[in-house]
């Protein structure tokens, strides 16, 4: 009798766990936290796991989750606002503004000839106007899942890549007036002038976002510069009252979250916050919209229709078709080669973000059946791998122009005085177990330039200055100075210790290099733990964040006074970053090191291009006038990863460019080359990473008397 009475008690709290919202919930952060990383392994796009999850956890598959479920409606609908304020926030307004005119005129293109291949489609599978027009509309957007391989390829500057970039600013707003119109002639049945009304009532709405917004918030971020807790919760403010203004006119919510974003863009710029708002949404609410999209679909009953799978094929051909002939008439107009033609065509190919929101709204108030809704999933699945690897391949010989258009002046920050023109190195002092290490690699760094060290020592404030925590803590660090003191001197380099009270480790160090005029940072290797580092970010990535000079990232497994041979990994020769090249040889110079120059190229490259790559990365490494030039080294092979890591097994250590992946809406990162070597090599790495603002960086006269590096 006891066994069956605490049977029957576990039942019955099976059956109030299964009511709980608890549950689910539970449920959906397991699905986010495994399944991306599971397919990623398999070079998959996490977002086509979160999908197929909701497909088979969803009604039509083990039935787990309902569409009903009120916790799910919410966050999935959270996740829909959200993904289209992101697609907002991360629109490139510079790169819009470099080629206005161009971008406009592509963005016609790419708009107008898939709205009407598209609208034609609607109407030859049945559908009327109202609802053909629509479907036009989910081909005229697109989104830039492949930007992070330009990034990395070092050519977003090239025209072609800017124009295609600066016109998505037109097809996402074009796509989402469309959407509003549509649904709100569906909803409400207005006629002609209702409509024009409602067009009026649209731009005198967007106005006002996107001044107002803006205007409210630059003031805010002057007044509360500091506080970026403050600054993070007005951004969330202004999307969902932005959305709430949208529904008291009648349009659709994202709409109005694609302003908002628009709207802070230029007031949040490139940082911290920016970061904060964006981790937020693609670790958590845009992913539970993609398995709830999942729920919506009914993939099996899908393939078995032949009419159904008919129009999901003529979905997928028409949007690559339509937009190849935009492409083709932007070469035709503006004078591109065909590689310039195919990058635009490819990189306008993939459809996310604005094209999922669209058709879920429409499909939500009746406007689109659900085998629209199962074609366009099909259309998101196939461009979102195929445009990236098109890019990919097509992308990598592409000419990145830097024209004075283009590129922003060279800033010159004048000197207080003869000493600030040493060469300095700040490095910062924490961890008593790589501070040895890290002294010794800035000593070899300005041994032979006269320069000197600044070890620095970072005390946390406390509200009162005579706390016991802050006595505590000024001791220790006067500990650590004091043997940074002792190695530089048995180093032969002189060091001007700096002890200063802040409230943070990353703005003392950033305020402390800014005060001294100091030309490098050199930091230890930080790994990011737990979950207030993913949010908040780690000391690195905000002194990275801030820093008006490059920031040296050392893992080092060995002193660096044993390192004989270094390697640099150049990836890309159109507009390669030669400050790796240029701190590798300074290294090498206190050593008698040797330094190699690697650049990998396609397996199927032949010799004769591979000589052609090779005299070209010897003339751009000469205009750095070294005096003993590094080796130059071409491998063909199909995998960059593998192929540095082969390599790297005769090197002692490996410089590597750190550069920041623009985050895509929905957290579809593209793996980067960087991010993949820093995680297998064995050997010491330092990763340089780059300032987010243009620094003129002048280098010792022992290295190179004339040579200036211009950090972008």
């Amino acid at each position: 009798m006891e066994l069956i009475s605490q049977f029957l008690a576990l039942e019955q709290n099976y059956s109030v766990l299964g009511k709980e919202p608890i549950v689910p919930f539970a449920v959906l952060l397991v699905i986010i936290l495994v399944i991306p990383i599971l397919l990623e392994r398999l070079q998959i796009p996490g977002l086509v796991g979160l999908v197929l999850s909701g497909v088979v956890l969803g009604p039509n598959g083990w039935n787990i989750f309902q569409t009903q479920l009120p916790i799910m409606n919410l966050l999935a609908d959270v996740g829909l606002i959200y993904l289209m304020f992101v697609a907002g926030l991360e629109v490139e307004m510079e790169q819009f503004r470099r080629r206005k005119n161009r971008s406009l005129g592509y963005g016609s293109f790419t708009f107008g000839i898939p709205l009407l291949l598209g609208t034609l489609l609607g109407r030859i599978f049945g559908f009327d106007w109202n609802a053909a027009i629509l479907i036009g509309s989910l081909f005229a957007s697109h989104s830039l899942l492949a930007y992070p391989i330009l990034n990395r390829l070092g050519v977003v500057n090239n025209e072609a890549v800017t124009v295609t970039i600066g016109a998505t600013i037109f097809t996402d707003i074009g796509a989402l007036m469309v959407l509003a119109v549509c649904v709100a002639i569906h909803a409400r049945q207005i006629n002609i002038w209702e409509t024009i009304s409602l067009l009026g009532w649209i731009t005198v709405y967007s106005v006002a976002v996107l001044a107002g917004f803006d205007w409210a918030g630059k003031e805010f971020f002057r007044i509360r510069g500091e506080d970026e807790g403050n600054q993070f919760l007005f951004v969330l403010l202004s999307v969902f009252l932005a959305a709430l203004g949208a529904q008291l006119i009648g349009i659709e919510k994202i709409v109005g979250a694609f302003l908002a974003g628009l709207a802070v863009n230029e007031a949040v710029g490139e940082g911290p916050v920016k970061e904060k708002v964006i981790f937020v949404g693609s670790v958590l609410f845009i992913p539970i919209f993609f398995v709830n999209l999942g729920l919506l679909l009914d993939l099996p009953r899908f393939m078995q229709n032949l009419g159904t799978l008919k129009l999901g094929l003529f979905v997928v051909l028409g949007l690559i078709a339509s937009k190849f002939i935009a492409a083709y008439l932007a070469k035709l107009v503006y004078h591109y080669n065909w590689q310039e033609t195919l990058t635009m065509w490819s990189l306008s190919m993939p459809q996310v973000g604005a094209t999922l929101a669209t058709t879920l709204v429409g499909y939500k108030a009746g406007l689109l059946p659900p085998s629209v809704l199962n074609s366009v999933v099909i259309l998101m699945l196939i461009t979102s791998t195929l445009g990236p690897m098109i890019t990919s391949r097509v992308a990598n010989g592409l000419t990145s122009f830097n024209t004075r258009e283009q590129q922003p002046q060279t800033e010159s920050y004048p000197c207080s005085g003869e000493k600030n023109n040493l060469f300095s190195i700040v490095v910062p002092l924490h961890n008593p177990q790589t501070q040895h290490f890290l002294i010794e690699m800035a000593a070899l760094l300005t041994r032979n330039t006269d320069g000197k060290i600044l070890p620095l020592a970072i005390v946390t404030a406390a509200a009162h200055m005579d706390s016991p925590q802050l006595e505590s803590s000024w001791q220790r660090n006067e500990r650590l100075l004091c043997k940074a003191i002792a190695l530089s001197k048995a180093l032969g380099v002189e060091a001007e210790p700096l002890l200063r009270i802040d409230d943070a480790y990353a703005q003392g160090i950033s305020r402390a290099a800014r005060e001294k005029n100091a030309n490098l940072i050199v930091m230890g290797w930080g790994k990011r733990t737990g979950l207030r580092a993913r949010l908040f970010g780690n000391v690195i990535d905000n002194v990275l964040w801030a820093s008006h000079c490059p920031v040296a990232v050392a893992r080092l497994v060995e002193s660096p006074k044993k390192i004989q041979r270094i390697l640099v990994p150049v990836e890309n020769l159109t507009s390669p970053s030669l400050q790796p090249v240029q701190f590798a040889q300074m290294l090498a110079e206190a050593n008698q090191a040797q330094v190699t120059v690697l650049n990998v190229c396609d397996r199927r490259t032949s010799s004769n291009k591979i000589a052609v790559r090779r005299s070209q990365l010897a003339l751009l490494v000469s205009k750095l006038s070294l005096q003993n030039p590094p080796e130059i080294q071409i491998i063909a092979h199909e995998n960059v990863v593998q192929a540095i890591l082969q390599a790297a097994r005769l090197y002692d250590l490996v410089v590597l460019p750190f550069t920041r992946n623009r985050t895509i809406p929905g957290g579809l990162a593209i793996s980067d080359v960087t991010t993949e070597l820093a995680r297998q090599l064995t050997c010491s790495i330092v990763m340089l990473g780059e300032p987010q603002r243009v620094q003129s960086i002048t280098l010792p006269s022992t290295v190179s008397p004339s040579a200036t590096v211009q950090i972008v």
